[in-house]
């Protein structure tokens, strides 16, 4: 099965693990003050595809490579796992137990992240942007 989602670039001190995963798309927003990233311009939004006989190697990686000044994620999904990766700190979340979403919610706000931001729910079809 295949895991998908998105992986903001400029979350990222080691851009090098973007070559670990299938880049399907990227866009470019500009940052508003809603994205709560007053430090950058720009946010580089690439949505990736991650098979699943490598996905513990890369969720590992990326939590290695995300930024350590600021509070940044990257989540993952497939029809059944959610991993939600912070830096240094991963869930893994079965997508039916709704409560498993309360600890990866809260561990974010407590980083500073905006509460809307770390919104997580089980019944999210597969997000782009």
């Amino acid at each position: 099965m295949v895991y998908k989602g998105v992986i903001i670039e400029e979350s990222l001190e080691r851009k090098d693990v973007l070559n670990l995963v299938n880049i399907v798309k990227t866009k470019v927003e500009q940052v508003v003050d809603e994205h709560k990233t007053p430090w950058l311009k720009q946010w580089t939004m690439h949505n990736v595809e991650i098979n699943e006989d490598v996905i513990q190697e890369i969720v590992k990686e990326i939590s290695g490579s995300l930024e350590a000044a600021h509070p940044w994620y990257a989540d993952f999904k497939n029809e059944n796992t959610h991993f939600v990766i912070f830096r240094n700190k991963v869930f893994k979340i079965n997508r039916t137990k709704a409560e498993q979403y309360a600890e990866a919610k809260e561990y974010g706000v407590s980083l500073g992240i905006p509460p809307y931001q770390v919104d997580f729910k089980p019944d999210t079809k597969q997000w782009e942007r």
